[in-house]
């Protein structure tokens, strides 16, 4: 599964927030390695797949997703994505999410039936864990100016 291309197409928003990147140059030694020790921060999930082996995926990157034929081989291919995805974020600009465990602060929404039920089902639609890490994926992205996009 590789990961190391990445998208040519930032939305309009990003696009006022992102540096230049040239896609197809590799990534500067000093900031792979930075990307590397944000990486080794975040919690690993690995589970089996019936077709894949293993899936692995980061409670902090949800959305990024590697595999292997066993738990060792999945580890080190989710690492490696996990780490491109950092490093295509710090060089475009963006801050990677910040390790699960820092998270301490906890905040309280009212909210209708009907806007929760809307909420849940576009959190799942959009593959995030749980109602909590979509709602701050989306307010994070709001807040830094960042347009939350389809994944």
């Amino acid at each position: 599964m590789s990961t190391s291309t990445r998208s040519s197409k930032p939305s309009r928003a990003a696009k006022r927030t992102r540096r230049q990147v040239n896609p197809d140059a590799p990534f500067d030694e000093n900031l792979l390695e930075k990307a590397r020790q944000i990486a080794s921060g975040y919690q690993f999930v690995i589970r089996p797949s019936g077709t894949l082996g293993y899936v692995g995926r980061t409670l902090e990157l949800p959305l990024v997703l590697a595999d292997g034929r066993n738990p060792e081989d999945c580890l080190k291919a989710t690492m490696f994505a996990v780490e491109t995805a950092v490093a295509t974020m710090l060089e475009s600009g963006q801050p990677p999410p910040v390790t699960a465990s820092r998270r301490v602060e906890q905040i309280n929404i009212r909210l209708t039936s009907e806007e929760k039920l809307l909420l849940e089902g576009e959190s799942q639609r959009k593959g995030f864990r749980g109602l909590s890490d979509f709602v701050r994926a989306a307010a994070l992205a709001e807040a830094s100016g960042i347009a939350s996009r389809d994944k």
